[in-house]
């Protein structure tokens, strides 16, 4: 770091002392020069439902319009041509230009899981419709709502290997929740209307809907359907069975005899909207609380009940409550093998609850006892509902929160701080307690995501974003665009590793173009870290192409983009820096230097059970 940076660093650090504050982002909502479309007002959406002759390109701009999209992510080329030259001159219509495919639909994921809404991307046949895949698939693991796009060759070439032909269809089987293959102009409207029903209801996921070059070209007369009809499927239905009222009687019941009941939450809480559900019951039940990866931020990470993140990389308070409970009650989590490892060694004295908006994902892994299909938010509604005002449980769990209680205190998540080399938990610690846990974090893979799960204080749902089932890197940085796009007054903080960093890096051309707020944080250890610790502590320290000192200046690579950048590699730096940063309106890249040896801590290695952790305490 130059003198120039630290004393820039400096005057903010003194100018935010003086105002009593700094640690709100101060551009947000007004920084940047994009912005997504308002939702059509009446007049605008009586215009678009008008029963005009237009190219199947326009149909699907005003259907997408009608769906409320506020801001569709792409990149054109030839296959899609009619439905850009269909954006040109249409103030109505936000389009958002990215600078690779998969940078497109990793910020759709990113708007979708940050707001709820529908993520939507766009891109052309063959290569164009590829790049999307990977991020096709990280949504479809972690049940997120996406209408994907993609252009195709006209209807006459398909199956004759034209340029730049590729079955995406059938490629994207197995990952998306459904599919269409457009073939008729006059379907369309209706088959936009279906793709966000179905991505949207029941398990949400991906739905990908491939248009001919030929078939954007044609004409008809716009037809929106208003109601939708689609045979077989019915998730409301499904999640809304005769049954159900009986099984939650049964894990109420359950509940009243447990002594050392548990709740594991996931990201289902998260998609279902129920953190405040899930809240009400732990506090009536007076049951103690862990969230998975996904499910962090649907429970406070300040409450008395909540015991941190289980698995792989879980507390030791979470990791005995769920070697010692003697019920289990899972709300919207899958049983994913980094949560419970070894399965003989899971949970090896409860009874398994099972709340899961899919059938098929209770009993798959682990052996259920009472199965409850349907949406959290409802379930833990009805059995709220059914539990009256009465408090249960304060007086016969007290034992067992007091056990865990003593379990936290003993084993909490610690490492050794040093002022040099600067540490990657204490960085997140500072973001953390600089933001008071209200950021929007996005993430990367690898030890910096553990870190990050580990270290913030997440306050409200939907405000981490991260590939869990996937584990995609590359996904961190334009994930941070998506959310901010659809979050404008909130602060959107990309924490990176250099590794991932350097996948989507392209993107800060977007950040720069449009002055797109987020703040960019690479943990830069100059190792595939991750990598590094499983060679050191499985491998017998056989380390194996991991050494990635060859990567470049991010400071230098962001300025190129037009991005401020900034670097620390000592506590009282990172303060600084992350100070100026703060204050700076617009996108600011800050490269964290910091030890490539820090392990991540606790840990369970693969294939053993929780039972074996290693807390890394001595």
């Amino acid at each position: 770091m130059n003198d120039s940076t630290l004393q820039r660093g400096a005057a903010a650090a003194a100018a935010a002392e003086r105002e009593g504050g700094g640690d709100r982002h101060p551009s947000a909502g007004g920084g940047s020069t994009f912005s997504a479309a308002p939702i059509a007002d009446p007049a605008f959406r009586e215009k678009l439902l008008q029963p005009d002759r237009v190219s199947g390109s326009e149909i699907l701009l005003r259907s997408l319009l009608l769906e409320g999209v506020e801001c569709v992510f792409g990149y054109p080329g030839g296959a899609v041509l009619y439905i850009y030259d269909a954006m040109h001159g249409n103030e109505g219509f936000r389009h958002l230009l990215t600078r690779h495919e998969q940078g497109a639909i990793h910020a759709a994921d990113g708007y979708a899981r940050s707001t709820g809404k529908t993520g939507v991307c766009i891109a052309t046949s063959g290569p164009g419709a590829t790049n999307l895949v990977t991020g096709i698939a990280t949504a479809h693991m972690d049940s997120v709502p996406l209408v994907v796009v993609t252009g195709n060759v006209a209807t006459s070439l398909i199956g004759t290997d034209s340029f730049q032909e590729a079955d995406i269809v059938g490629i994207t089987q197995p990952i998306t929740k459904h599919s269409f293959f457009v073939r008729r102009v006059e379907d369309l409207a209706r088959i936009v209307r279906e793709a966000f029903h179905i991505a949207g209801t029941g398990r949400k996921g991906p739905v990908l809907i491939d248009i001919p070059k030929d078939v954007s070209a044609e004409e008809t007369e716009f037809r929106w359907p208003e109601t939708i009809s689609i045979p077989g499927y019915a998730p409301e239905a499904q999640v809304r069975h005769p049954g159900l009222p009986e099984q939650i009687g049964k894990l109420l019941a359950a509940l009243e005899t447990a002594e050392r009941p548990l709740l594991l939450a996931g990201g289902g809480v998260v998609a279902a909207d129920g953190s405040a559900e899930l809240i009400a019951f732990a506090e009536r039940a007076n049951v103690p609380v862990t969230t998975t990866l996904l499910g962090l931020g649907g429970f406070p990470s300040g409450h008395l009940l909540w015991l941190g993140m289980p698995g792989m990389h879980g507390t030791v308070a979470a990791n005995r409550a769920l070697l010692e409970c003697d019920l289990l009650i899972s709300a919207g989590a899958r049983f994913d093998d980094r949560v419970t490892m070894r399965l003989d060694g899971f949970a090896p004295q409860a009874t398994i609850a099972h709340i899961d908006i899919d059938a098929a994902e209770i009993g798959k892994l682990v052996p259920t006892s009472i199965p409850v299909q349907g949406d959290v938010k409802d379930v833990l509604a009805s059995a709220l509902a059914r539990m009256g005002s009465r408090k249960a449980g304060v007086g016969r769990t007290a034992e067992w929160l007091g056990r865990l209680a003593a379990l936290a205190r003993e084993h909490p998540l610690r490492y050794a701080d040093a002022e040099k080399p600067l540490k990657p938990q204490y960085v997140i610690e500072m973001i953390s307690e600089t933001t008071n846990g209200e950021a929007i974090v996005t993430t990367d893979v690898g030890q910096h995501q553990m870190w990050t799960a580990q270290f913030y204080k997440f306050k409200r749902p939907r405000s981490l974003l991260t590939s869990g089932g996937l584990g995609t890197m590359g996904f961190g940085f334009p994930s941070a665009i998506g959310a901010q796009v659809g979050n404008p007054d909130r602060l959107v903080v990309s924490i990176n590793g250099d590794g991932g960093m350097q996948m989507c890096a392209q993107e800060l051309a977007v950040c720069a173009i449009h002055n797109i707020p987020v703040k960019i944080v690479v943990i830069n250890n100059r190792t595939l870290g991750m990598i590094k610790q499983w060679q050191e502590l499985i491998y017998d320290g056989r380390y194996s192409h991991i050494d990635l000192s060859g990567s470049p200046d991010f400071v230098k690579l962001a300025e190129a983009y037009g991005v401020k950048g900034l670097r620390a590699d000592n506590r009282r730096d990172a303060q600084l820096v992350w100070r100026e940063a703060m204050e700076t309106p617009g996108p600011v890249l800050i490269d964290f230097v910091v030890s490539k040896d820090e392990l991540v801590f606790p840990m369970v290695p693969q294939g053993k059970a929780l039972s074996d952790i290693i807390t890394g305490e001595a």
